[in-house]
């Protein structure tokens, strides 16, 4: 009877646990994510959802230093930060501080370290003649595989410069709509746009010959997926790119653009191996879901393992990664995230990420200790939060569990667009400028905050966040056509809707009607998540305080990216993260030549005003200077007349985590952060054990039910033995 007892007691308390007893000694990284991610090609992604896997396999020449602050550029698979030398027109070198207008050429030397080598990936697979074995497969080779990791057969080879050369190309291929290259790659890399349009015509002059075969049965998507056109990059041509050696590759601009080091930062600028891609583009991969938006393959500290969309992602260290080490020094108060110092990277070997659509779920899982981090949603904001402090701080019962607060304002701005192309909406016009503006002041972005955030975040009076330069505070900061000075409190105060309602006049709705004696209706494209309910009818009441109707149109993340690609919106919301710490990484989001619509940019209002452009280009180039500065003023002016925008707000990011949870610095540059962490597992374990007893009075029930079922039968089968 105890012994039963004792033994549903200890299974029981293994009920809870998501993840088998195996892992409870290992040191494992648990997370999650809520949406399914698009793109996991480099190429493609500019997502933060993506970049969480993207950025732990994939390595670009340089990263950021994980503790130094200001964000300071380092080595990743470089021997050192790449030289750029500044040319004239006659081809006279020129000083580093050299005016855009004497630059005709900026050509950067990257020289790669030796050894580096990929992942183990079937793409490296050879034969004994030495021939890849998995390039030409029919669907019958590999009937028995179901994903990328069935494939017996694996290899890997060293990284070279051309495999740097290689990706840039591929982002010109119009397939992929790569969604930087208008804005970086065809913008300042030396013959790009020549070659994008040699290689748009070798891929036309392709299709042609096969719907001339074809006939009238030519379907280009079928005939493409049963027979990918493969393009040699390698094969064409561009000025600006050139592979010097094995190890060292030169990317000439056709002008002085500062800001290209820090995109050879972002996943972009990774490498791709050719085999790779020969492997993916097959008719049998394809057709099994094989590629490379699902199985990325790089020289990164991590490789896939898993990847189960609908569940869960996994990933493992790579066997095959160089010698990288955690840092040996940081900031002034570093002292806690320097243990680790000059130990191999990554520091864990594993990470699963779980799929979580319930935010209640993933707060209890958290409060159980088997996820390492967490967010405060607002239902759990009073009950996390110590409400009587007038700083940051934790109750005593988190504090109790020993679980750390973390707070960073974010580098980047939560903000709601309008569609300029739109007929309603968008334009020019006085009056649309004065419409946006009503609507602008309308929607109260500081109730907003309080209501949704629990007050996290910053009214944001123009488009670039505390932090990067240009952003002012105070008086000389506010956009004065959505608030006025209060010099009382000595901040900010939103414009009243009395001055709405009167804007609203003005561009030719009073009191919302307009010229066919209709209510004004906007439509509103937003991404839908669960508990937002109330957040939208909150929206809804904002313009219909002006008497403007607003209809919401909320879907799933992908979805959304389709109608921003598309322009089928009229006010949405979205999002921007800084890529790099400049200006021109925000100012950029307006900029005319980086339209959604046209160039399939990340200017997702396609906003379009040749005043901002002609500043937009002379400020691009600039150092940080009185000079810039005053520019950039003159820009955000232009935007808070326009209104292409209705500003938002800056979030303020509140992280929670575990006491076991070590080397966690908020890094708003770096998305690879995964390769720093480390975990003790006994204090994790302890943890879970104290909080996860089980409830023996359950237990008491369930076993005398248990006894009450299986009596009358004991009592049975003795009673035939005994006869």
């Amino acid at each position: 009877m105890f012994i039963l007892v004792a033994n549903l007691s200890q299974g029981f308390s293994q009920l809870n646990n998501p993840y088998p007893n195996s892992e409870s000694g290992a040191e494992i990284y648990y997370s999650k994510f809520s949406e399914r991610p698009k793109y996991l090609d480099p190429a493609r992604s500019y997502s933060s959802d993506e970049y969480d896997f993207l950025c732990q396999i994939y390595e670009p020449v340089v990263q950021y230093h994980y503790l130094k602050r200001p964000y300071q550029l380092i080595p990743a698979t470089a021997e050192s930060i790449p030289t750029c030398i500044y040319y004239d027109k006659n081809g006279n070198k020129l000083s580093d501080n050299a005016t855009a207008n004497t630059v005709a050429k900026a050509v950067y030397t990257i020289k790669l370290k030796k050894g580096t080598m990929y992942q183990k990936h079937p793409c490296f697979a050879k034969n004994n003649s030495g021939e890849p074995l998995y390039h030409n497969v029919s669907k019958d080779d590999i009937s028995s595989v179901s994903d990328l990791f069935d494939f017996s057969q694996t290899g890997t080879r060293e990284l070279h410069a051309k495999d740097y050369i290689y990706q840039i190309k591929r982002m010109a291929d119009p397939r992929l709509q790569c969604p930087i290259f208008g804005v970086v790659n065809a913008e300042y890399i030396s013959g790009m746009k020549k070659f994008a349009k040699e290689l748009n015509s070798k891929l036309q002059s392709e299709r042609a010959e096969r719907k001339k075969n074809a006939g009238i049965f030519y379907n280009r998507e079928e005939n493409e997926k049963q027979d990918p056109i493969n393009i040699d990059y390698h094969k064409l041509n561009c000025e600006g790119l050139k592979v010097i050696d094995q190890y060292t590759f030169e990317i000439t601009l056709n002008q002085k653009y500062p800001q290209f080091i820090y995109w050879l930062s972002m996943p972009f600028f990774s490498p791709m191996p050719w085999e790779a891609i020969t492997f993916y583009n097959q008719e049998a991969m394809i057709d099994k879901s094989i590629t490379l938006n699902w199985y990325p393959v790089g020289t990164g500290p991590y490789r896939m393992e898993e990847y189960n969309p609908n569940h869960r992602i996994v990933l493992v260290a790579n066997e095959n990664f160089r010698d990288e080490y955690y840092p040996s020094e940081g900031m002034p108060g570093d002292e806690k995230h320097l243990l680790d110092k000059g130990k191999k990277l990554p520091l864990i070997p594993k990470a699963i990420f779980s799929k979580e659509k319930e935010a209640s779920s993933l707060w209890r899982k958290f409060l159980q200790g088997y996820y390492d981090a967490s967010g405060i949603s607002s239902e759990n904001f009073s009950k996390v939060m110590n409400l009587s402090s007038p700083d940051a701080n934790l109750s005593d019962d988190m504090s109790g569990k020993e679980i750390r607060l973390e707070t960073s304002v974010s580098t980047s701005i939560i903000y709601m667009g309008f569609n300029m192309l739109d007929p309603v909406i968008g334009g020019l016009e006085e009056k649309k400028c004065k419409l946006r503006q009503a609507i602008s002041i309308a929607i109260d972005q500081e109730e907003h905050l309080e209501i949704y955030r629990n007050g996290r975040g910053i009214v944001a009076q123009g488009p670039i966040p505390p932090g990067i330069f240009g952003h002012k505070d105070g008086i000389n900061g506010i956009n004065t056509y959505t608030h006025n000075w209060d010099k009382k409190n000595n901040r900010p105060k939103r414009r009243s809707l009395d001055d709405a309602k009167k804007l609203l006049t003005e561009a030719g709705y009073p009191d919302g009607i307009g010229a066919d004696g209709r209510n004004l209706t906007i439509s509103y494209e937003t991404i839908d998540s669960p508990g937002r309910a109330s957040e939208f009818t909150w929206l809804k009441k904002q313009l219909a305080a002006i008497n403007i109707d607003l209809k919401i149109d909320a879907t799933d993340y992908n979805r959304f990216r389709e109608k921003m690609m598309n322009g089928k919106s009229q006010l949405f919301g979205w999002g921007w993260n800084a890529d790099y710490p400049d200006p021109e990484n925000f100012l950029f989001l307006l900029y005319g030549k980086n339209s959604k619509v046209k160039y399939h940019g990340e200017n997702a209002a396609n906003y379009n005003n040749p005043k901002y452009d002609n500043l937009f280009d002379k400020m691009k180039t600039m150092i940080n200077s009185p000079e810039r500065d005053a520019i950039i003023t003159e820009m955000v002016e232009i935007l808070r007349h326009d209104s292409p925008w209705q500003f938002g707000y800056i979030p303020v990011s509140y992280g929670l985590y575990h006491a076991w949870f070590k080397n966690l610095k908020p890094n708003k540059m770096s998305n690879n952060s995964l390769k720093y962490y480390s975990i003790d597992t006994a204090k994790r374990n302890d943890y879970r054990e104290i909080n996860n007893k089980p409830k023996l009075g359950i237990v008491f029930i369930i076993t005398m039910l248990l006894l009450v079922i299986l009596i009358p039968g004991i009592i049975k089968v003795i009673r035939s033995e005994s006869n």
